[in-house]
This record gives structure tokens, sequence and C-alpha cells, in this order.
């Protein structure tokens, strides 16, 4: 695998690397073998925090290009659309709420039913 850019984004907490792997005689790798790929280019990363986005392979030419995202931590990765974490794997980190407080159960109305005793009509 080599890299043709490699780009720093501070803003997004990322490196951004556009590769190029040959596979002679191999067919196109899979999605997890390119991140690792990706992730032994870059010391100090690992492939759960790697995100491929473009995968192109030329027909009949043993050759694939594609652009890579290594975040520095899986927090980072939270700006991805989420069909995309879908994708690699990845779970949604989850908002850590404030407990609501217990609601108390809504006593409902009852009912009252007249009796004879309460009905007045004029008749006494």
């Amino acid at each position: 695998m080599e890299i043709i850019d490699r780009k720093e984004n501070p803003l997004l907490n990322r490196i951004e690397i556009r590769f190029q792997l040959r596979h002679d005689k191999e067919a196109t790798p899979s999605r997890s073998t390119l991140r690792s790929k990706v992730a032994s280019l870059e010391p100090g990363s690992s492939a759960s925090t790697v995100v491929v986005k473009d995968v192109n392979t030329r027909f009949g030419q043993p050759l694939t290009t594609g652009l890579a995202f290594i975040y520095d931590s899986s927090d980072s990765m939270q700006i991805e659309p989420q069909y995309i974490l879908d994708r690699h794997g990845v779970e949604e980190v989850a908002e850590k709420a404030a407990p609501k407080p217990a609601e108390e159960p809504v006593a409902e109305p009852v009912e009252e039913v007249a009796t004879e005793e309460d009905v007045s009509g004029g008749e006494e």
C-alpha cells in the first residue's frame, strides 16, 4: 500500500490519507482489510478509528485507490454520518444524560354517581 496524499486536519481531529493498493492475482480487498492496512501506515493508530470512504477498483486492473480518515479517538468519529459508522461496525457513543426524576402517578378523577338522596329536582 502506498500513500498518494496525506493531510492533517486538526479541526476534525483526523488525518486524511489518499492511498493506492496493488493486489496482483487477488480479489478486491474488503473494507476491514483496508482499515487494518491504513492503520499500519500511521504509527499509533488502530483499525477501530479508521474510516474508509472512497474505494475505487479499475476494471481489469489490480489497482485500488481510496480515501481514508484516521481519527484520534472514537469520540471524534461521531461527526461521520450514522450509515458510515454502521458500515464500519462502530457503535454510537451514548450521551450521558442526567437521570430523570421519577414521575409520580397522577390520580385519575373518580366519577361521582348521583343517588336518589342527592337529586334535587323540586320534589321534596
